[in-house]
């Protein structure tokens, strides 16, 4: 839960751009990020796949009002509403994009490429959004921010309350790189989100990501401070992870629900 969802920068620069606050310029390269290329295939009108600009203009023709994010894993269809056809592709990459008013989602599928054989510098990312029908309905168990920022406090505390009993004061260095990585976008100053979110969104999904930093480091340390190793039994391993199972969901539902906080607070003030 460390890394950013891709489906979280383009439905918030999305909505950016959907309420005249960015240029699609300016959307399509916060979107895109680090990675090389982001192209949408099967978009209504287009025979080929199409850039992030092209795309998000046609689907504000198609008459997107606002763009959700869903993180769903099993057993949690976290922001789905349906069909099945869309439902099955967003959990296999646990993210997609619904444009509300549109009847369209889209679903990332990422591609590694560069030479054979060649280093992580020359490797680059290609993403395919893949342009599916959904149905318009209340996604599934998104909270309001109110109630994701509630559950969060509780979250946090159960996460450190975890990490203490399990001594990762001392963790080794997987975990530790993983609160290294943690702090240092934190210290950096990055915008969380896009403009046009409350600040309560903003300090929701920060609260958010803090937590889904705690369960990573706590999911990779051992007992003893270390890795999964010898001196972490199958069984330890599998109570840790039921321990941390509702954790982790709360803290996806409090993203999904700050990613979501622009379309949200855009429909209260046209009803």
């Amino acid at each position: 839960m460390l890394n950013e969802p891709r489906s979280g920068r383009l439905a918030a620069w999305g909505n950016a751009l959907l309420a005249g606050l960015v240029s699609p310029d300016e959307a399509a390269h916060r979107i895109a990020d680090d990675d090389a290329v982001h192209r949408v295939e099967g978009l209504p009108g287009e025979e080929a796949p199409v850039g992030l600009t092209l795309a998000l203009g046609r689907l504000r023709v198609l008459g997107a009002k606002g763009l959700r994010v869903a993180l769903p894993v099993p057993g949690h269809p976290l922001g789905l509403c349906g069909p099945p056809e869309f439902n099955a592709r967003a959990l296999e990459a646990e993210e997609a994009v619904l444009a509300a008013g549109a009847g369209l989602g889209l679903v990332p599928e990422a591609y590694e490429a560069g030479p054979e054989g060649s280093a992580a510098p020359d490797v680059h990312v290609e993403v395919v959004w893949r342009c599916l029908p959904v149905r318009e309905g209340p996604p599934a168990d998104v909270p309001s921010l109110g109630e994701a920022e509630r559950e969060l406090a509780e979250a946090l505390r159960d996460a450190t309350e975890l990490l203490s009993k399990l001594d990762v004061a001392g963790a080794g260095p997987v975990a530790q790189a993983a609160l290294e990585a943690y702090r240092a976008r934190a210290e950096a100053g990055r915008q969380v989100l896009a403009p046009g979110y409350p600040p309560r969104a903003v300090r929701v999904l920060e609260l958010a990501q803090r937590v889904g930093a705690l369960i990573d480091i706590a999911q990779q340390a051992g007992g003893d401070g270390r890795e999964h190793g010898s001196a972490v039994s199958s069984s330890e391993i599998a109570a840790r992870a039921e321990a941390l199972r509702p954790v982790e969901r709360t803290a996806r539902r409090a993203q999904v629900a700050a990613y979501n906080s622009a379309v949200e607070e855009r429909e209260r003030h046209r009803g």
